[in-house]
């Protein structure tokens, strides 16, 4: 499994850190940056995790700026992405189970790494349940191409 991590300066120490952990379980973290925390816009690096998820190259993103709102709504202006922002286990884990979420937002400033690392792997063990989930996501696809 391969996973793209983006996140604006706020963000860089946690990605780092989760990189690491998303390597003790035997996934490939992919960085798209940015390399320091000199200041930057929480959408370039969005945009390069979505790009990453839409052409395959990845199977899942995870983005991070400081609330994790602005990164949140970044990612979600790209066809196919359906970023959740998760501020505990239990949302990461519906996240996937409900809305079949391949993108996970964190807020770093309101984030520990113990936390981020509990809902990632929350995220990651939770598989999408289909079914009456699976109508509701088909509709949220279908929103991009309207007004």
């Amino acid at each position: 499994m391969r996973i793209a991590l983006g996140s604006d300066h706020r963000g860089v120490k946690l990605k780092a850190a989760l990189i690491e952990f998303l390597g003790g379980r035997d996934i490939a973290g992919v960085d798209c940056g940015p390399p320091t925390e000199d200041s930057c816009d929480y959408s370039d690096y969005a945009a390069a995790v979505a790009d990453k998820v839409q052409a395959g190259e990845v199977d899942l993103g995870i983005v991070i700026c400081g609330s994790g709102i602005g990164i949140s709504m970044a990612a979600n202006k790209c066809r196919g992405i359906r970023a959740a922002l998760a501020y505990n286990a239990e949302v990461a884990a519906f996240a996937r189970k409900h809305n079949n979420a391949n993108v996970l937002a964190l807020g770093a400033d309101w984030t520990s790494e113990d936390e981020a690392r509990e809902r990632v792997a929350a995220w990651l063990d939770a598989e999408f349940e289909g079914g009456r989930h699976g109508r509701r996501v088909d509709k949220l696809d279908a929103l991009l191409g309207r007004g």
